[in-house]
C-alpha cells in the first residue's frame, strides 16, 4: 500500500482515526495524506462565512496530521472546499490512493437518515477501498 488518504471530519477531534492511520502506515510502509473538506457547497445562505468552515476543516486536518507525525510517520494535510463526499473522492483520485480511511459517524439512526452518513456514502460511491474506523467505546 503506497498511499493512505484519511478523511478528517471538519470540526471533529478524532485521535483514534489518526492512530489507526499511523498503525496502517507503519504496517504497510504507506504514505499518509489527510484531507478535510469544509462541507460548504454554496456560501450564500450559510450562517457563517466560508473562512470559518475552512478553519474548522484546517484544524481537523492539522490535528490528525500532527498525531500521525508523533508516531514518526510522514504526513501531509490538505483542506478542500465543497461537498464532503465528492471532494474526498476527487482528492483520493488525484493522489492515487490505495485506501481511504474515514471515521464512523456517531449520529443516531434518525440523524443519519435525515442528514446522511459520509462514511457510508464513501463506501457506496468510491472506486477505491474504504475502511471505516469506529471510535472506541
Amino acid at each position: 500500500m503506497e498511499r493512505i488518504v484519511v478523511a478528517a471530519k471538519a470540526g471533529a477531534d478524532e485521535p483514534w482515526l489518526a492512530d489507526a492511520a499511523a498503525s496502517l502506515a507503519e504496517q504497510t510502509g504507506g504514505a499518509v495524506s489527510v484531507v478535510s473538506v469544509d462541507g460548504l457547497d454554496v456560501e450564500m445562505g450559510s450562517t457563517m462565512p466560508r473562512s470559518e468552515y475552512t478553519e474548522l476543516a484546517r484544524k481537523a486536518a492539522d490535528g490528525i496530521a500532527a498525531r500521525i507525525r508523533e508516531s514518526g510517520r510522514e504526513v501531509d494535510a490538505h483542506v478542500r472546499p465543497g461537498k464532503v463526499v465528492p471532494s474526498v473522492l476527487m482528492f483520493a483520485e488525484e493522489h492515487d490512493a490505495d485506501l481511504i480511511l474515514v471515521g464512523a459517524s456517531k449520529r443516531g439512526p434518525v440523524a443519519k437518515r435525515v442528514l446522511g452518513d459520509v462514511s457510508l456514502e464513501l463506501v457506496r460511491r468510491s472506486r477505491r477501498p474504504v475502511m471505516v474506523i469506529a471510535p472506541p467505546d
